[in-house]
């Protein structure tokens, strides 16, 4: 289950992001609290949500590009400092009970900008840190099942520190977290990978990655379902504090149990994707992580019980976690090399990028029609594309075949073909 920790450069970064994605946690609970606590509004809670997550939609694919001719790692350095500096300015301002509204709107664009070019960054440089390609599904489960520990144990001490010390403490502790990350970074041993020299511009090489994404079919369904997912089930998030206060009538620690709960989830699917050995079977993983999540989504929109809504956030997490990492590993596997950066960015910008729209429609939605209703409307639409993924699911296998079998997933056929080929000679 752990074996891509056994490569050094991979360990390294593990335990380091591991720290700060704990402190990126704090922030995310800290700021919606906030958020909710200076305006009461769920439209603002969207609002905020949308202008920290549309400059990712809008610059992920140049981002892409950029991941491809540039180099990765010091790319993620310098994208980690300045994410370091984005939590230590919120940290500064709500210390000093200073900050408003537009602080955050401001802080969080920011943070849209940095994560344009930090996530297809980091989901392209895990090749480079793990050298067997046997190990990368393994350690793609991994960075979700740490992703989702800190989902797990960051909202519940958030909810704590909020409710003790107030949100400044959870900024100021994320701005140092970072420094964990920085400097699992720069311990690293690396081979120089090679970098695509820029002779063509930038947007014939985004025209190029978009056709080669948009022309094969299994990346194109991959990525359209993220995208319609991350539209309508996981801007869920964003009511969240809704639910908190006025579903079950709590507070910031029912938030934390609600947000740890969801992380309990998700843990436990990372795991469970972790100890898997190869690719195959992973579309009908898809299938069956997105219908869990759609319907955990549609059951926890009508619970007023505290536990019983944690329970179904505990499916919510699973679901939305297993399918993310599932389409993850799928992608990584099925890409070309010199394609990696764009079609991560691609992926960014469906998982990542859609959510602001979402969220902006969902506290838009949230104030009009109620929190439960908007939640149960985006578990119903989720299903839906799960459901059209499902029937396509045996032209896509066909298609995937060939890739397959080049690789060695399929040995057996390969070994068949290379058998046929001496015939033949």
């Amino acid at each position: 289950m752990g074996r891509a920790l056994l490569h050094r450069n991979y360990r390294l970064f593990f335990f380091g992001q591991g720290v700060s994605l704990i402190g990126t946690w704090l922030t995310r609970v800290a700021t919606s609290w906030l958020v909710y606590r200076l305006t009461d509004s769920p439209l603002m809670l969207g609002l905020v949500g949308f202008a920290g997550q549309i400059p990712t939609f809008v610059l992920a694919p140049f981002g892409g590009v950029l991941v491809d001719r540039w180099d990765r790692h010091r790319m993620l350095v310098v994208t980690q400092v300045l994410a370091m500096v984005q939590s230590a300015l919120l940290a500064f301002f709500s210390l000093t009970h200073t900050i408003t509204v537009a602080h955050v709107l401001v802080l969080s664009v920011f943070q849209g900008f940095i994560n344009a070019f930090d996530t297809p960054a980091r989901q392209a440089f895990v090749v480079e840190m793990v050298e067997e390609r046997a190990d990368l599904p393994n350690a793609i489960a991994l960075n979700s099942s740490m992703v989702n520990a800190a989902r797990l144990l960051g909202p519940s001490v958030a909810g704590v520190l909020i409710a003790a010390v107030g949100e400044g403490m959870c900024f100021l502790i994320d701005a140092v977290s970072y420094l964990a990350v920085i400097a699992s970074l720069l311990m690293m041993r690396l081979t120089p990978a090679a970098t695509t020299s820029a002779h063509s511009r930038i947007l014939a090489e985004l025209r190029d990655g978009f056709r080669y994404a948009a022309s094969f079919a299994p990346i194109r369904a991959i990525l359209l379902l993220l995208a319609l997912v991350s539209l309508t089930g996981v801007p869920y998030t964003v009511l969240m504090p809704v639910f908190a206060a006025r579903v079950v009538g709590g507070g910031p620690h029912s938030l934390g149990l609600l947000m740890g709960a969801s992380g309990v989830g998700a843990v436990a699917g990372a795991l469970l994707l972790a100890s898997r050995r190869s690719v195959l079977g992973l579309g009908r993983t898809v299938v069956i992580a997105g219908g869990l999540f759609g319907a955990g989504l549609i059951a926890f929109s009508f619970s007023r019980w505290l536990p019983l809504s944690m329970v179904m956030m505990v499916l919510v997490g699973g679901g939305m976690m297993v399918q993310m990492a599932a389409s993850n590993t799928l992608l990584q596997t099925l890409v070309d090399e010199n394609k990696r950066g764009r079609v991560m960015s691609f992926y960014t910008m469906a998982f990542f990028g859609m959510v602001p729209f979402g969220s902006l429609a969902a506290g838009w939605l949230g104030a009009r029609f109620g929190a439960p209703m908007t939640v149960r409307l985006g578990g119903v639409v989720t299903l839906g594309g799960v459901a059209v993924f499902l029937h396509k699911l045996p032209a896509l296998r066909r298609a995937v075949r060939p890739i397959y079998v080049r690789l060695g997933i399929l040995p057996e056929i390969a070994a068949g073909l290379r058998e046929t080929t001496n015939k033949q000679g």
